[in-house]
Parts: structure tokens; C-alpha cells; sequence
């Protein structure tokens, strides 16, 4: 069970996800939601398992991006860098041409 929702989730997913990762895909799945923002593999993948769609940090970005919320994902994608985020040279490259800004 995940939280105070009391929500039964399958055991392969506690297994291989962490409890935050877990909830959202429990509270997705009780609450009829069709988007998940994952940004993890294993994540992700059970995510899709489960018949949700799957974004993450950097296709949050490109919707704000598109919605003129931020003015440049470069410098978004720069501060989670200066935190320790890690994102492939390939993604990132991807986001900014995605944005027109790279």
C-alpha cells in the first residue's frame, strides 16, 4: 500500500521503484490520470506497463518552453546541472534543438 490513500499497487512496481516513483503511478492509476512525470527508466517503463503516458523534466520544460512560461530551457536544464542532476549530452542536445535553442 502506498501512503494514507491505502492504494493497492502491484509488487514488481514497489520492487523496482522507489516510493516516489511508486506513487505517482498508484495515484495516476486511482485517480484516472493519463500523464505521469517520471523521469526514471525503470519508471518510466512500468509507467507504460500500466498503460499511462510519460513525460519528464525536460518535456515539462519544452510544454513551459512552447507556453512562453520560461524564456530558455538551456538555462533551466543549466541550473539542474549545478544541482547534480544528471541528463545525457544526446537529451539535452535533443530539448534545445526541440526549443530552438540549440
Amino acid at each position: 500500500m502506498i501512503g494514507s490513500n491505502k492504494t493497492q499497487i502491484d509488487a514488481a512496481i514497489l520492487r523496482e521503484l522507489d516510493l516516489g516513483e511508486s506513487s505517482v503511478i498508484a495515484n495516476a492509476l486511482t485517480h484516472a490520470i493519463d500523464t505521469v512525470a517520471i523521469d526514471e527508466k525503470a519508471g518510466r517503463r512500468l509507467a507504460r506497463i500500466h498503460g499511462l503516458k510519460v513525460t519528464g523534466s525536460l518535456g515539462i520544460l519544452l510544454k513551459a518552453r512552447r507556453h512562453s512560461l520560461i524564456p530558455s530551457i538551456g538555462d533551466c536544464i543549466g541550473h539542474m546541472r549545478d544541482r547534480g542532476i544528471w541528463i545525457s549530452a544526446d537529451l539535452i542536445k535533443e530539448a534545445l534543438r526541440r526549443a530552438n535553442e540549440g
